[in-house]
């Protein structure tokens, strides 16, 4: 197949068993492999939705600059987006943000603002989104996609890996887990498949530190989940279960999955295998599950993959877990 432009092979993405990690396991977990997406993650497939359609339906106007409170994967699907579109694009970041992720979004021509002060919850999250409104106020023609609350972000994985994981498997799952920020991966995967396979258990993953599901802050590291507000699109009725993850929990699962199944993935990706991992240990019985894997690897190379970094996490875990001590030490995980 010949593609007409790189935003044409968004989506499609193969559905991977993980047999060797979970090998002992009763339960067959499978894994769809969002990190194929031409820019690296899942987020290629809202930043390709939500623009295509306001562009079709007069919402984003062809001259529209775009802007958006985004330090990750986002930004770099809306710049290659823009890019193509020939949209002007600004990520509104914050010094969280890694080096690569800064340097991805430049060579697709993004620019750059860069946040410094904190919000009430210690994160950056709301004086980001305070910018975009100051941006938004300062330069006419500027659009928020604002992800946050916008509808098209669920509507694209409902049409987008909900169809596509329908297609693709012969009966149904038992549990759904997935990594959650603005929700919109979650609830518009959730909700298509439920259509179809109504006794679907829906597992959300969040990371510790997050006050999603009424957990109280603390400091994390790692990008892509969790949040230090309550997006409007989260519907918590809609989620059977949550399970919390450490970046520490997350950076071993990470460095497990490349070692046994040969996946370089980023550190979302090993927040969910940690909480699959904890999920398979309790059940009594077989099951089915599914999880995405949101991006790749080589995001993290200053964080999950570095093991100065990873000591840090351990300790900060340790300290938060006194009672709970990993087996698996700082060397072995490297």
């Amino acid at each position: 197949m010949i593609l007409d432009s790189i935003l044409d092979g968004v989506g499609g993405t193969p559905i991977v068993r993980l047999s060797r990690l979970f090998r002992d396991s009763r339960c067959e977990v499978m894994a769809k492999m969002e990190l194929c997406n031409p820019g690296g993650s899942v987020k290629d497939r809202p930043a390709r939705y939500i623009v295509e359609r306001g562009l079709a339906d007069g919402s984003i106007p062809s001259d529209a600059h775009i802007v958006e409170s985004s330090s990750g994967n986002l930004a770099i699907a809306l710049a290659m987006v823009c890019r193509l579109r020939g949209l002007r694009f600004t990520a509104v970041v914050d010094p969280k943000i890694s080096p690569t992720n800064l340097e991805i979004i430049r060579c697709y021509g993004g620019n750059i603002e860069l946040v410094t002060e904190k919000d009430r919850q210690g994160g950056y999250l709301e004086t980001r989104i305070e910018r975009v409104k100051q941006l938004l106020r300062e330069r006419p023609g500027t659009v928020w996609i604002n992800q946050y609350a916008n509808e098209r972000n669920w509507q694209s994985h409902y049409h987008g890996e909900g169809e596509e994981i329908l297609r693709d498997l012969d009966r149904p799952v038992d549990y759904l887990v997935l990594g959650v920020s603005t929700s919109g991966t979650l609830h518009g995967i959730a909700r298509r498949l439920r259509e179809s396979w109504p006794g679907l258990k829906v597992v959300a993953v969040d990371a510790a530190g997050s006050v999603l599901f009424g957990a109280p802050p603390c400091p994390r590291e790692l990008p892509g989940i969790g949040a230090s507000r309550v997006p409007e699109l989260l519907r918590r009725e809609e989620v059977g279960e949550v399970i919390h993850i450490d970046d520490y929990e997350s950076a071993v699962a990470c460095r497990e999955l490349v070692d046994r199944e040969g996946i370089f993935a980023g550190g979302s990706s090993g927040s969910v295998i940690a909480a699959i991992q904890r999920l398979c240990a309790r059940l009594s019985d077989a099951a089915r599950i599914l999880t995405i894997l949101p991006d790749r690897g080589e995001r993290y190379l200053d964080t999950v993959y570095n093991d100065e970094w990873l000591s840090r996490m351990r300790d900060r875990h340790l300290a938060r877990n006194p009672e709970r001590s990993l087996d698996l030490t700082v060397g072995q995980a490297a």
